[in-house]
């Protein structure tokens, strides 16, 4: 069996201590806020996520950037001259072109490795969503599974990832076109909270309103009670955005409901939080449908 590594980025929001248990290697994409560029670090050694939450809470503009095919074609060929084939589990083709990139660079790279092999896997995921696909896929491959055995269980299972999102501040979802400004100005004043979710193309829609924020918070483990596999022995992820103590009442809440023990909670990252903005929440589990 050839050795293999598992390979995401930035937008999969796995902090850097989960990413050395898992032994996954990242490509970054980088965010632009208040007219300074970073680079969207798991570790958030140029800016801390904290920091960025607070200037967008306070006004700053903020917008990003998909990596470039020629950064992947460095970071692929780092690991294809060490002998290793590579499975790279990217962001959702739905919200940005990254995946896309890399596939250029697994073509361009392909003749001058022919007995190397990497796979390209469009998870149609975000946030944490892409983040839980890639830890399934690190434990079966502590397990022994060949990289076609892997790929081929995050392709059948993809779709079975379910994110549900809510957000606090309706503007940033204005700004970024996914709300009018009516509807944007309306919910605020009733206190309107949506509930999201990331579809079968890899898209953030609107599914329900529901009126106050300790009730979004519900309505996403009301989801999980509807559709998730087994809930009590899952690994569920959230990711929040700067708002940790609602993120731990979300687990509290699931914990009670369905005897879950293992619960991962990180960031949403600055990339993702440029467009989704401070007070997001977003729950992952393994459910019957997306």
């Amino acid at each position: 069996m050839s050795e293999y590594i598992l390979f995401t980025d930035s937008c999969a929001d796995l902090g850097p201590e989960m990413l050395e248990e898992l032994g996954v290697d990242v490509e970054c994409l980088t965010f632009n806020l208040g007219g300074k560029e970073y680079v969207n670090w798991p570790d958030g050694r140029d800016i801390s996520f904290d920091e960025v939450y607070a200037a967008l809470r306070k006004g700053a503009t903020a917008s990003t950037s998909q990596v470039n095919s020629d950064d992947f074609t460095k970071a692929f060929r780092r690991h294809l001259e060490a002998g290793k084939d590579i499975l790279y589990l990217g962001f959702s083709s739905g919200l940005s072109g990254t995946v896309n990139s890399a596939r250029i660079a697994a073509e361009e790279l392909d003749p001058q490795y022919p007995t190397a092999r990497v796979i390209v896997i469009d998870t149609l995921a975000a946030s944490l969503g892409q983040g839980l696909l890639v830890w399934h896929a690190a434990q079966m491959k502590k397990q022994g599974k060949t990289l076609d055995e892997v790929a081929a269980w995050v392709e059948e299972n993809k779709l079975k990832l379910a994110h549900w999102f809510t957000v606090d501040d309706l503007n940033f979802l204005k700004r970024g076109g996914r709300l009018s400004g009516a509807a944007a100005l309306f919910g605020t004043m009733l206190s309107i909270k949506p509930v999201l979710h990331v579809d079968d193309e890899g898209h953030l829609i609107a599914m329900d309103k529901v009126r106050g924020r300790r009730q979004s918070l519900m309505a996403l483990v009301d989801k999980m009670e509807k559709t998730a596999i087994e809930p009590a022995g899952q690994t569920v992820f959230i990711s929040h955005g700067g708002c940790r103590d609602e993120a731990e009442i979300v687990a509290k809440e699931i914990k009670k409901r369905f005897g879950t023990k293992d619960i991962y909670i990180n960031y949403v990252g600055p990339v993702i939080g440029s467009h989704s903005g401070p007070g997001t929440m977003a729950l992952f589990f393994l459910a019957t449908q997306r």
